[in-house]
């Protein structure tokens, strides 16, 4: 499996030992702690949860509390659960860093976009302007959606505008360029999902590994 939780910190760049520059996404990742073990004959399916920072005892409901006293951990901000990969055994209260990655692999990173609000059809599926001369009152509107006579209706799922961003989205066969150890540090190849602090899921990659 090889998963943990970070946050995002912001883009660099690096340069390598050839002197190529490297655009690098350098987020915080962990340290996690497993918070529950889940297994086929209790839960139906084998699955692992792990929390990531820490959060004050007073903001945590009663339940959670409960469970995070039944697994020894400190109360975390964040929970994520992910599938075990066949003969991986964790134990409550591990602890996962990224230490536990290796440098060159590929990892598959899943964040929450950007919010950009309420859009046009333009910004919203690339869609071209009409014409901007002679009168032309038609610059940056939708256009027709249907006909008249037949089908005399809107089919679903027209590009049409509307909300635009903060929607789950995973990177795949992101490279792993570098480790900091003593910072908690990963630096990926490449852009990752969402705005600066924002919370992501980092796992080696499911495809693609190795190439």
């Amino acid at each position: 499996m090889k998963a943990i939780l970070g946050k995002k910190v912001g883009m660099t760049q690096i340069f390598a030992e050839s002197g190529e520059v490297i655009p690098v996404t350098v987020i915080q990742a962990g340290p996690a702690v497993v918070t529950q073990i889940k297994t086929a004959e209790t839960d139906g399916y084998d699955a692992v949860q792990i929390g990531f920072e820490d959060q004050k005892p007073q903001r945590v409901n009663k339940p959670m509390t409960g469970h995070f006293e039944k697994s020894g951990v400190a109360p975390k901000k964040y929970l994520a659960e992910f599938r075990n990969d066949e003969g991986e055994t964790y134990e409550l209260g591990q602890e996962i860093t990224v230490a536990d990655f290796e440098e060159g692999k590929k990892l598959d990173i899943t964040g929450v976009s950007k919010g950009k609000g309420t859009q046009g059809n333009i910004k919203r599926h690339g869609h071209h302007r009409g014409p901007m001369t002679h009168g032309s009152k038609h610059k940056r509107l939708a256009g027709a959606l249907a006909g008249a006579t037949y089908p005399s209706r809107v089919f679903p799922g027209n590009a049409g505008p509307g909300r635009m961003g903060r929607d789950t989205v995973t990177v795949q066969n992101v490279e792993l360029v570098k480790i900091d150890t003593d910072r908690n540090l990963m630096l990926v190849k490449g852009a990752v999902p969402g705005g600066r602090g924002s919370l992501v899921k980092v796992r080696y990659a499911v495809k693609g590994q190795g190439k």
